[in-house]
């Protein structure tokens, strides 16, 4: 029996964090705050990847709190040593040359996606800007084993909207022009670094894909807009004549085929009725076709070569997780393998296909071990005009005793909305679902209409539905949540980053009632400005935005687009809103923020608003992700209920700057005050 004294001791032990607390009448079982450095901070290593002669291993860890690119031996990953010098962003992309003597990477300055393409030397130490020119967005086209020390690359210092196709030294760093374009919005290129094809955007949204011959350009294939999202090339065969595409053309699902150059015939050689093939394996110099991926609810994988499916039965047999081959030697002998889990960190291995053995490397984030970590759930929920929308569910430890993914009682929730729109959640580990969910809320994350993975049919069906039926879809998961008694109905905040900075926007403007809070990052206000500020490079694609959204050049496009906008709608927001964006943020401009701030402080709405200059699309530094984080932690306990782990230091070596609504987060302004005593301290 729960007597009055002990349900004050439970009450106490509740505020100080260290168990879960009495919701709704219901014990959930103990478990302790997870800090947040433990979810957000710097990976412990990650992203390893094998030289192609399989005698070295490289991989992300810090240095002095940096991510930094690292190198040793295969067999003892103790002896690697840090190969890169990054003192401020943190490196995050990069691959080994096939001089196995060499790492490139690529950097912007402070997310403003200008990046640039960097060699480190692993001899000497050196490293040396293979595109240094000021204002340019450079692209890596194509590396080849064929040669060694060039690469192709993209540069549009001559045109910012189109790229040329530049042949460069990596030794050396000279470069020479391939192909100067004027037209083309991407290329197709081949294992001799010979351009073969390119596409251009049509004024309906499709794409025409033309050949290149001795003769110029000549037609190859039109796609229509309807398949422009689900179809585009893979790559070539051996012989340089078979070209692999994912086709969605006459199907539905985006099948993987194999187009015979010389005689056109068109071979399916994967598919999948729910899912479009989304991966393949390649055979490294042979270049054959040894699996292919899908992912409806689970990733899934149909093998043609045997011994690779018996490689596979290997890696499975080690865990309930889906795996990921990140790197492979050009013999194929050695594969770096990542064994992706719902509820813990993931695992990178060294498989020796040979031996068929696979010797541990590390895992990405040692201190998730032995944590009470949730599982997640995937569900289907019916739109109300019944698409079905393949969804993650991902509840507090201790709510579902049972495991059936349903809680004993209604949650407070968050509706975690993704980016794009045109890409997809997947089942896996997330650091945020299991940041909510150990904070004491239900998670609910939707692959709403226009989401991609499912087939042209469901992608498309998002078209000029943004604040339409794409949202009704997040309100159709919000009730049906509502219905199946996890999501307590006057509990349920939204959040999300990019397009889900959008829907959050949106549900806090046409459908206010639905949601106690909401939570913004890098989210456009306005339609119209958002495309009206586009990057110069995304030029060539434009006219798939203005086909899929509305178009700002017509009057009945602008109509739809201020229609859709949140910004138009700012006089309809009762529920408090928090606001994250980047200064430098190329895609979504700080404009956005500033003009819905403007706009809600100039009707008396309070908004808290966390500005980063040091920062993008998104947070790259663990520093402004952990404060950023720790204030919508203390946000959504405020109109939630849940539970938090108090600011503390998380604010140190962050950028954050709070423009309004400092005093609308519990702990806030003295964060604040307690970073800018700090700083004045070491100044001093």
């Amino acid at each position: 029996m729960l007597t009055p004294r002990r349900y004050v001791s439970l009450l106490l032990v509740c505020a100080s964090g260290l168990v879960g607390c009495v919701h709704t009448g219901m014990l959930y079982k103990a478990v302790p705050l997870i800090p947040r450095e433990v979810l957000f901070g710097n990976p412990d290593k990650a992203s390893p990847q094998i030289s192609a002669d399989g005698t070295r291993l490289a991989y992300l860890a810090p240095v002095d709190g940096v991510l930094n690119v690292w190198v040793g031996p295969i067999d003892n990953v103790a002896a690697a040593k840090p190969v890169t010098q990054d003192t401020h962003r943190g490196v995050r992309i990069y691959f080994w040359a096939y001089t196995n003597d060499h790492i490139i990477y690529i950097q912007d300055k402070d997310g403003d996606e200008n990046w640039h393409v960097y060699c480190v030397n692993l001899a000497g130490g050196e490293v040396k800007d293979l595109t240094p020119i000021e204002g340019i967005a450079a692209q890596i086209q194509e590396v080849s084993p064929k040669f060694p020390d060039e690469i192709l690359v993209g540069l549009n210092d001559r045109t910012p909207q189109f790229h040329d196709i530049h042949r460069v030294n990596i030794r050396t760093g000279q470069r020479s022009l391939v192909l100067e374009n004027n037209e083309f919005a991407s290329f197709v290129t081949d294992d001799n670094l010979a351009v073969r094809f390119a596409s251009r955007m049509m004024p309906d949204g499709g794409s025409e894909m033309l050949r290149r011959t001795a003769d110029g350009w000549v037609p190859f294939a039109t796609i229509a807009s309807v398949d422009n999202m689900t179809t585009g090339p893979v790559g070539f065969d051996k012989s340089g004549q078979v070209l692999y595409m994912r086709d969605s053309r006459d199907r539905n699902t985006a099948a993987l085929v194999g187009i015979d150059l010389q005689t056109g015939q068109k071979t399916v050689i994967a598919e999948d009725a729910k899912a479009d093939i989304n991966g393949t394996l390649r055979h490294p110099t042979e270049k054959t076709i040894q699996a292919a991926g899908s992912n409806y609810m689970r990733q899934r994988w149909q093998f043609f070569d045997l011994r690779v499916q018996a490689d596979f039965d290997v890696l499975r047999s080690m865990g309930n997780a889906d795996v990921n081959i990140l790197d492979r030697t050009l013999d194929d002998n050695h594969w770096i393998a990542a064994l992706v889990v719902d509820d813990g960190p993931v695992r990178y291995y060294h498989y020796d296909r040979v031996a068929r053995e696979a010797h541990f490397l590390f895992a990405n984030r040692q201190a998730l071990d032995g944590l009470k970590l949730s599982r997640m759930h995937p569900v289907p929920i019916k739109a109300r005009d019944g698409l079905e929308l393949v969804s993650y569910l991902t509840l507090p430890v201790g709510s579902d005793p049972d495991g059936d993914g349903r809680p004993t009682t209604p949650l407070a929730t968050v509706l975690l909305v993704h980016g794009g729109p045109w890409a997809r959640d997947a089942w896996g580990y997330n650091p945020y679902a299991q940041w909510l969910a150990n904070r004491g809320y239900a998670v609910l994350r939707v692959n709403f209409r226009g989401s991609t993975g499912f087939g042209k049919e469901f992608v498309n069906a998002g078209d000029k539905e943004w604040a339409g039926k794409t949202h009704n879809d997040l309100v159709d998961a919000v009730e049906w949540a509502v219905e199946q008694r996890i999501a307590d109905a006057d509990k349920v905040a939204i959040m999300g980053g990019s397009y889900g900075g959008y829907a959050t926007l949106v549900g806090l403007t046409f459908t206010p009632d639905v949601f106690a809070c909401g939570v913004d990052i890098s989210g456009p206000s306005s339609l119209i400005t958002l495309l009206e500020s586009i990057p110069p490079y995304w030029a060539p694609i434009l006219d798939v935005f203005t086909n899929r959204l509305g178009d700002h050049r017509t009057e009945e496009g602008r109509a739809l687009l201020k229609a859709r906008s949140p910004l138009t709608n700012v006089n309809m927001i009762s529920k408090p809103l928090l606001i994250g964006q980047g200064a430098n943020d190329p895609r979504v401009k700080q404009a956005e923020a500033d003009q819905i701030v403007q706009a809600m402080e100039a009707k008396g709405l309070a908004v808290t608003y966390l500005l980063y200059p040091d920062e993008g699309h998104g947070f790259a530094r663990p520093e402004n992700a952990m404060s950023f984080n720790a204030v919508a932690e203390a946000f959504l306990a405020e109109h939630l209920g849940g539970r938090y782990e108090p600011i503390g230091d998380d604010f140190a070596g962050s950028s954050i700057t709070v423009p309004a609504g400092a005093d609308g987060v519990a702990g806030l302004s003295a964060a604040l005050a307690d970073m800018e005593t700090g700083a004045s301290d070491a100044g001093g």
